[in-house]
């Protein structure tokens, strides 16, 4: 019998891989001070559309109930522990909570990406502070480290620099535009240049939305960006500045910047990234950043968030790849007897 496109029944290897992650990941986020939990994996829809509105629909599962309810499945933890943490009128705060578990999203299968998988995730709410960014960004590289991943690249960027960036080259601050040139410079690592300007030739100024796309392939260290923009007209420069620094005293050094990191998701409004393998072409293995205005969607203005999740099919596939899951994963042990006098010593052990 076949299962619907997209699904996928996890067998007992790959059911022992992600485990291996996971406990790689409980014992990590322990360390750190979060607190574990499994928010719902049935959300109502209007929750999910809470700040990406109806076009979500388009990417996840959702149905009504037997009450003529709409409701849908996780697509990701984010929007759970989001609406959780929005409720606890009384938490103290900061709260620091990490979640692993399986979502469900409606994109088009391929290599790495089915419609249901595994994420790790942890999120930091509180007072909006620059600190809780390079702590989520130092576990994240801890985490890799772990897994003995070694070739990790953190990519990171500010939504506000590339949204001012925007506002200038267009002479706009028009939503629906920031919007929609933001979803271009995200479509750049997948698609060609000449494809994306095909795509929105008829809406916007061809030769302003390939400056932004030429500006979006900018990265290096901060020193290479300094010499190779005039960084003065970007807004947040600073921020992102203090971040380095902050993360260059954690001893992080797998970092740099990339203009092209956007995250797709509406809700990020500040510092964001995106964790890299160099060995591997499967694109993005975690992704996080900065998302108040998801918090203050959910009534919480008081409160800022950020945060982190990666992908935990796509973290297997790369480590299988460079050789390094099947040194991992804990060896079984069977104990035989050769008679029956002997059953109940092996029994005993």
């Amino acid at each position: 019998m076949d299962l619907p496109r997209g699904m996928k029944d996890f067998e007992s290897t790959e059911n022992a891989n992600i485990e291996h992650i996971r406990s790689h990941f409980k014992r990590l986020s322990n360390l750190y001070g979060f607190s574990f939990m499994d928010p719902s994996p049935i959300e109502l829809l209007s929750t999910l559309e809470t700040k990406s509105g109806p076009a979500i629909r388009d990417e996840i599962y959702y149905f009504k109930d037997k009450g003529d309810r709409e409701v849908a499945l996780r697509f990701d933890f984010t929007i759970g522990l989001t609406r959780y943490a929005a409720s606890q009128k009384s938490m103290k705060l900061p709260a620091k909570i990490s979640a692993f578990g399986g979502v469900f999203r409606y994109d088009e299968p391929q290599k790495g990406r089915y419609r249901y998988f595994h994420q790790w995730d942890l999120e930091i709410y509180g007072k909006a502070t620059l600190e809780s960014e390079s702590e989520v960004i130092e576990f994240t590289s801890r985490l890799f480290d772990s897994l003995l991943l070694k070739n990790i690249t953190i990519d990171i960027n500010h939504r506000n620099l590339v949204e001012s960036y925007i506002n200038k080259i267009f002479d706009s601050t028009e939503p629906q535009l920031v919007s929609d040139i933001l979803r271009a410079v995200d479509k750049i690592a997948k698609k060609s240049k000449d494809k994306i300007l095909s795509e929105f030739k008829d809406r916007y100024d061809i030769e302003k939305l390939e400056k932004i796309l030429e500006f979006s392939q900018i990265k290096g260290t901060i020193t290479d960006v300094e010499n190779s923009f005039d960084v003065s007209q970007l807004e947040s420069w600073n921020e992102l500045k203090i971040l380095f620094d902050s993360l260059e005293n954690r001893g992080v050094s797998n970092i740099r910047i990339n203009f092209g990191i956007v995250r797709g998701l509406d809700y990020y409004s500040g510092i964001v990234f995106e964790v890299f393998d160099k060995n591997s072409t499967l694109g993005a293995l975690a992704g996080g950043g900065r998302y108040d205005t998801l918090t203050q969607a959910f009534g919480r203005e008081d409160i800022g968030a950020t945060g982190v999740a990666g992908g935990v099919e796509r973290i297997i596939l790369t480590m299988q790849e460079q050789n390094i899951i099947s040194e991992n994963i804990q060896k079984r042990v069977a104990v035989l007897y050769i008679n029956d006098e002997m059953q109940k010593v092996a029994y005993s052990i």
